[in-house]
């Protein structure tokens, strides 16, 4: 596909694999940008009321759900240490108050996919349960914990192919309920993930290809059983909207740590984005809740710009990196991605601020200076946001001079969003943290 440089002249930058900041001109006002939106707030509503349903049976077959009475919710935690240490390191001030939103330690799946990936094997199930009359919507859910229900579930299978993160939330849940789960994973997905998932009992098929090869193979074995349920990544509206969710459980957390969002209170949240589903989804929920008064920016490796690529030159799934010579091989195994989602894509086109790229070694540095200020610990592709606030600093002046928001920074909120690490095993954490120290 031969892409012109001179009317996107930030290709030759993603060519080389030079870090990028890029600032969406489609971008229109939230009211705006919703109203071309297939989904709505609605939408997100009864994805939020089915979670609810289901808390009994999370809870009960979860305990460690406990604390948040079933609902699969993780942390909002500051992060001084980290604020003053990124000061220093890269000789930019961070304006406002830096928190992280640990999705890294959601229980179940320890990682953000255990919203939309759960969610949509949990509404998956109720669907089945309803339609042969075995549930109905006043039931508490708690009575799904039965070998009547795993019995009936075995009937059914449930497919997905992942880079990691996403099939070990749909093995654990689906297996849990008694479904049979294949997962097609992708060559770049760890083998301790591929290794968790044997031992819950899913099928785990291996390809040497990546991500799109795992998915195009599962959705196409998905396709010859007519009982078979596949979660596709790349088109799912019922996982982003399983994300989107997120955005109600925020805005609790933020109003019970007297943290404002308004005109005078900018937000601004930097989400890893692999294929576009999870980012997606919860900057969706946020401009449903928070408007123009939050601003996202999704964050991607260099080797694996895909959703960048997609949205600049306004071709979304019909441009892979691969198209333009990048390789998609980075160790943020979430966001190896070659391919962005068509779907995500366009529904973010007015809603997204910006996109921005981040190498391998970054991610590494980051990873070491939040384990050593913070002490807490997250996989590589979860510290892709973390670098967002400081390239705001650096590249994003025109962008906040048009918003006008310039002289709000004192009082605004950067929130990096931590997608996956909590269950990382302890050897492979201390690797990565080895890979920082010589990054």
């Amino acid at each position: 596909m031969k892409i012109h440089t001179q009317q996107f002249p930030l290709i030759e930058k993603l060519i080389s694999l030079q870090e990028v900041f890029w600032l969406n001109s489609q971008i229109k006002n939230a009211n705006e940008g919703m109203a071309e939106s297939p989904l709505t707030y609605a939408d997100v509503k009864a994805a939020e009321e089915r979670l609810k349903r289901f808390a009994p049976y999370i809870l009960k077959v979860f305990p460690e759900t406990l604390a948040d009475g079933g609902m699969i919710e993780s942390p909002l935690v500051e992060l001084p240490n980290m604020k003053l240490l990124m000061r220093k390191d890269y000789s930019q001030q961070i304006l406002g108050q830096l928190l992280l939103k640990c999705d890294s330690h959601l229980p179940i799946s320890g990682s953000i996919k255990a919203r939309g990936g759960i969610y949509e094997v949990l509404k998956q199930a109720e669907q089945l349960a309803l339609e042969h009359r075995m549930l109905t919507l006043e039931d508490n859910y708690s009575i799904l914990d039965s070998e009547r229900f795993r019995s009936f579930f075995s009937q059914y299978s449930i497919a997905v192919g992942s880079t990691g993160n996403l099939g070990l939330s749909i093995g654990i849940i689906s297996a849990k309920l008694g479904f049979n789960v294949t997962v097609h994973m992708s060559a770049d997905a760890k083998h301790w993930k591929k290794d968790l998932l044997r031992s819950k009992g899913v099928n785990v098929i291996e390809y040497a290809a990546d991500y799109s090869k795992a998915v195009e193979e599962g959705r196409r074995q998905a396709e010859t059983d007519p009982n078979c349920h596949f979660v596709d990544d790349e088109n799912s509206r019922d996982l982003f909207l399983g994300y989107a969710v997120a955005a109600f459980r925020l805005k609790k957390q933020l109003e019970s740590s007297a943290i404002l969002v308004d005109g005078d209170h900018p937000l601004f949240v930097y989400l890893p984005c692999g294929v576009g589903g999870g980012p997606g989804g919860v900057a969706f929920g946020l401009k449903l809740v928070f408007g123009d008064h939050v601003h996202c920016f999704f964050a991607e490796p260099t080797h694996s710009p895909c959703m960048l690529l997609g949205m600049m030159t306004g071709l979304h799934d019909q441009i892979s990196v691969g198209d333009i010579g990048i390789d998609n091989v980075t160790d943020a195994d979430g966001l190896a991605v070659g391919r962005p989602s068509g779907f995500v894509g366009k529904v973010m086109e007015p809603l997204l601020s910006g996109i921005y790229t981040i190498s391998d070694e970054q991610m590494y540095k980051l990873l070491k200076d939040l384990a050593d200020s913070e002490d807490i610990d997250l996989e590589p592709s979860a510290l892709a946001g973390m670098i967002g606030p400081v390239n705001l600093g650096k590249y994003g002046n025109g962008y906040l001079e048009k918003v006008g928001l310039r002289d709000k920074m004192d009082c605004s909120t950067h929130i990096v969003w931590a997608t996956g690490g909590s269950m990382v095993p302890k050897e492979i954490l201390e690797e990565y943290y080895q890979k920082g120290t010589f990054s």
